[in-house]
């Protein structure tokens, strides 16, 4: 466990390389790997005004699924989020940030990253042009709460986050983006 701290006492932890890496496996092609850097910030629990935060960078050398537009779109958004929450994510099981993300195992979380992450709210908004091959990115987590499953419906954690991107050329993009994931039991 890497981490240090900031002028004011949160907890930060750098890039884990070898994290990264295992985050990214399931993108089908090594130009599909957006998110190259991601350094997580942690202070207190968001319940209770505390900061969850993941800093990245990332490069899009040529689109995954497109010939060029020459801007940042939609997808890529959409993309780049993913791969930023998978991260965060996956850091916090592996850190033991926050709850209910504390009490799971990594291998909990590789089983869920694709079949039990779903996104329920997204909305994204443009404010200027961004040219899309090397920018940052941000996600905040805004709020996490935990559903107890019935009949119906598996437990669920529910995550409602922040993000925004932007780049050297004045490009601004951010969304707000709310996720449930399927809560797996207490061990």
């Amino acid at each position: 466990m890497t981490q240090l701290l900031d002028a004011t006492g949160r907890r930060v932890h750098p890039t884990d390389a070898e994290l990264l890496h295992r985050v990214l496996t399931p993108y089908r092609a090594k130009r599909c790997e957006y998110l190259t850097e991601a350094e997580v910030t942690h202070e207190g629990d968001p319940h209770e005004g505390g900061q969850l935060v993941a800093s990245c960078s990332f490069e899009i050398p040529e689109s995954c699924y497109i010939d060029d537009t020459g801007h940042f779109n939609s997808v890529e958004f959409n993309i780049c989020f993913n791969q930023m929450a998978y991260y965060l994510m996956a850091k916090s099981v592996k850190e033991s940030l926050i709850e209910p993300f504390s009490r799971w195992t990594l291998e909990q979380f590789w089983d869920r990253q694709l079949a039990d992450v779903f996104i329920t709210d997204f909305r994204s908004t443009f404010r200027s042009a961004m040219r899309g091959r090397r920018f940052k990115g941000e996600i905040r987590v805004v709020d996490i709460a935990e559903w107890d499953g019935n009949d119906l419906r598996d437990p669920l954690v529910m995550l409602r986050t922040e993000a925004r991107y932007w780049d050297e050329h004045g490009g601004e993009s951010h969304g707000e983006i709310a996720a449930a994931i399927t809560n797996p039991p207490a061990n």
